[in-house]
């Protein structure tokens, strides 16, 4: 199974990027992994906000293949516990998944009909954090899950 994260916005700032590329390299030792930075359109400031999810939204239906497994996260979706996690990644690697797409939307969210594309919403938490650190958060929590599902000494509980 590949995961690939795709996150709407600028490249990692640097006070992220080694915690991202860090995670995502611990990450490789279990599935294959890929980022994949998804640019704000050009004229995004001269947009409505619907207007900007919109266009953010057709360049995500177009980047996604019909066979892609999508999980949204979305403040509205489904919390789950680290553990919760490592049995959701174990079951879509059961199912025979071929590719699981985490993505993080834009400043605005994601589009209601990516959303309906989506297999899965989820919810990193009721907080809100800066999409820098959702990426660092993401990355590092599947890290956690691989090392559940493996039974190694990563996650204490």
């Amino acid at each position: 199974m590949k995961i690939s994260f795709w996150s709407i916005g600028k490249a990692n700032e640097t006070y992220v990027k080694e915690g991202v590329e860090e995670f995502t390299r611990r990450i490789s030792r279990y599935y294959k992994v890929e980022w994949s930075i998804i640019p704000v359109p050009k004229n995004a400031g001269m947009l409505s906000e619907m207007d900007l999810k919109k266009k953010e939204g057709e360049t995500i239906l177009e980047w996604l293949n019909k066979d892609d497994y999508l999980v949204a996260l979305d403040e509205r979706g489904k919390q789950l516990s680290s553990e919760e996690l490592a049995g959701f990644i174990q079951a879509r690697a059961n199912e025979s998944i071929k590719h699981i797409v985490f993505l993080i939307g834009g400043a605005f969210g994601i589009d209601e009909r990516v959303l309906k594309r989506a297999n899965y919403k989820w919810s990193l938490s009721q907080l809100v954090f800066p999409h820098q650190l959702v990426r660092l958060i993401l990355a590092e929590q599947v890290y956690r899950a691989c090392t559940i599902l493996k039974n190694e000494k990563y996650h204490h509980k």
